[in-house]
């Protein structure tokens, strides 16, 4: 009777691990239409890299633009229906550009023309997304 519980245990926990781990994002923001996410990463980049560096918001809105990254690098990088498409690579390119900077100078905000390289950036994903629909 010992094993049978420890086994059946074992195999429930197999299957909660299992299943967690096929979630595609832990925040629940995005909605899996690839057009509908990338407009709110879009959205939440423009608002974090735009705001002051004094504003008491910009700290809030840069830790929710950081689970909208990884939710959205972890639901699309995979997916061969977008790895082709302009408006991904684009936006793979501009999140690159801001993980670069913050790996290599994590206390300092970002650099006007850094700034002005991923809202250009930012606007041919949108470009691209009225082209590609």
């Amino acid at each position: 009777m010992k094993t049978l519980l420890s086994r059946l245990f074992a195999l429930m926990l197999v299957a909660v691990i299992g299943l967690t781990g096929c979630s595609a994002g832990t925040s629940g923001m995005l909605s899996g239409d690839y057009r509908q996410d990338t407009l709110m990463l879009v959205d939440s980049l423009r608002t974090a890299i735009t705001l002051p560096d004094d504003d008491p918001a910009k700290a809030e809105a840069q830790a929710t633009a950081k689970v909208v990254i990884s939710d959205f690098a972890s639901r699309y990088r995979r997916d061969a229906s977008v790895a082709t498409l302009s408006s991904f690579t684009t936006m793979r390119t501009a999140l690159n550009a801001i993980a670069g900077h913050y790996s290599s100078y994590p206390n300092r905000p970002l650099p006007e023309k850094l700034r002005t390289r991923v809202e250009q950036e930012l606007k041919q994903v949108e470009a691209a997304l009225k082209r590609e629909a």
